[in-house]
């Protein structure tokens, strides 16, 4: 028996600019926002898919002090899978569009002819971020030859 992941939680120091981003950008649905107490300074929202399916795929928590920190432990990056290149290229779009800057330009390999690829970026609060889909990138370029893409960046 293995466990499959429910929802990813992730800290935020900014709660209407990360439902602006993962809801605006990345086309999360909110199912749900709320406040710890009176005073409201730490916020929520579970973000679902739009598919309407109503299950939680990722909550936003703002309690963070600072941004993201990528030499401690805990979250390396969050992927998120899509059926195609040319969605992985879609979201590109809306994301340049956003001004995000990538890790990477354009779509690329997962390693060295890997059928596997996408884009990875940071979210608002630095966070590592991945938009792959399993097939189609055949050809793309792999910024590592000895490490997956999705290892260090």
């Amino acid at each position: 028996m293995t466990p499959r992941t429910g929802h990813v939680g992730l800290n935020v120091t900014d709660l209407d600019r990360s439902l602006a981003f993962y809801r605006d950008v990345l086309g999360f649905a909110l199912l749900s926002e709320g406040k710890d107490g009176e005073e409201g300074e730490r916020r929520y929202a579970f973000l679902g898919s739009s598919d309407g399916d109503g299950r939680p795929a990722l909550t936003l928590w703002q309690q963070a002090r600072g941004p993201y920190g990528e030499d401690r432990a805990g979250l390396h990056h969050l992927a998120l899978e899509v059926d195609s290149i040319d969605q992985v290229r879609t979201y590109e779009t809306a994301l340049r569009d956003h001004g995000v800057t990538f890790a990477h330009e354009g779509v690329v390999a997962h390693r060295e002819g890997s059928a596997s690829g996408g884009i990875f970026f940071h979210d608002p609060d630095g966070t590592r971020l991945e938009i792959y889909a399993p097939t189609g990138a055949e050809g793309a370029p792999a910024p590592s030859e000895s490490a997956p893409t999705c290892g260090f960046f």
